[in-house]
């Protein structure tokens, strides 16, 4: 019974040693078949693949920038879409606004009487910050052409 016990140990070892050098026996082949693979074609496989490699490339780049293109257009229709749709609801708001108030106000208003800008303050005998301001304006408006750029070039 040990006899047969070590004939078989012995076979299973040897079957696992020729397996193994059998593995490695292909390993060599591949490595020797692929030197030779390189020296003759693997230029040839090179050129081939990054020419391959490009138009796949810039067919990816075509597709996605027609994407692009055609988000953005949509973007572009629904803005308008928006805009004019807040636009109208605006419209519609003050109209709305504008009918309620002259339904509910009374006819006739009693008149009000604002102060003019260019009347002086009774307190201070001087004109209002605004009508001074507003005094200002109008004359540079009215100013001749000249002197206004003689002034700038004084500066």
């Amino acid at each position: 019974m040990l006899n047969a016990l070590v004939q078989k140990t012995n076979s299973v070892g040897d079957t696992m040693f020729v397996a193994s050098r059998h593995v490695w026996l292909a390993g060599l082949g591949a490595a020797v078949v692929t030197r030779g693979w390189a020296e003759k074609e693997a230029g040839q496989m090179f050129r081939t693949l990054v020419k391959e490699g490009s138009a796949v490339e810039s067919r990816a780049i075509r597709l996605v920038g027609d994407q692009v293109d055609a988000s953005a257009a949509r973007a572009n229709v629904l803005w308008h879409k928006t805009r004019s749709t807040v636009g109208s609801a605006v419209r519609t708001y003050a109209d709305t606004a504008v009918a309620i108030v002259r339904r509910t106000l009374p006819k006739t208003l009693p008149t009000v009487v604002l102060p003019s800008m260019l009347k002086t303050d009774v307190a201070t005998r001087r004109k209002p910050a605004k009508a001074r301001k507003a005094a200002k304006v109008v004359k540079a408006r009215t100013a001749k052409p000249v002197k206004r750029a003689k002034r700038r070039t004084t500066r």
